[in-house]
């Protein structure tokens, strides 16, 4: 029996497949805002030490030690 299709907008809708896109976007968007608070943590740790351990030890704290500098300053 062939897959049911559906029109939308004149593009062709997969209805077993629109959730797993849906739901690999926002894994996407969750990896980008982790990404970017470590990029931002990196960076705001090596200005201070410059020490690549401890750039490495606050990008993996990424939000938490970017939201600890800002507090602290």
């Amino acid at each position: 029996m062939p897959r049911r299709r559906l029109r939308q907008n004149g593009a062709i809708i997969d209805p077993y497949t629109s959730g797993q896109m849906a739901d690999k976007s926002a894994t996407n968007a969750g990896i980008g805002f982790w990404g970017f608070g470590s990029a931002l943590a990196i960076t705001i740790s090596w200005s201070l030490h410059e020490s690549v351990l401890w750039a490495i030890v606050h990008g993996v704290f990424s939000w938490f030690y970017a939201v600890y500098y800002v507090a602290t300053r």
